[in-house]
């Protein structure tokens, strides 16, 4: 059940109150990848920056361990397609 927040914030001319969504959605965010940190990377970072570089791009220091939870999230969904069909292996239609 989703917490409902109570927060009064005025600005500092004493105007309306702030909405207070954008504080909400920034909690939730930082709720979500705290429990994130403990999981295993499952890239291998020279291979990504490898491939990157030749793209004439750089590596920010938090894209690998994004991209390794956008991994995370696609075996998610691709068991779950699996499951739904009755199957206890993922297969690539599933991805």
């Amino acid at each position: 059940m989703e917490k409902i927040y109570r927060v009064q914030v005025q600005h500092s001319t004493g105007r309306e109150p702030k909405d207070i969504t954008k504080l909400k959605e920034n909690y939730l965010m930082a709720k979500k990848k705290s429990s994130r940190k403990n999981r295993e990377v499952l890239v291998v970072a020279s291979k990504v920056k490898g491939y990157i570089k030749t793209k004439k791009m750089n590596t920010s220091a938090d894209s690998i361990a994004a991209l390794s939870n956008k991994i995370y999230c696609m075996i998610d969904e691709a068991a779950t397609r699996s499951k739904a069909n009755g199957r206890k292996t993922v297969k690539a239609q599933d991805v």
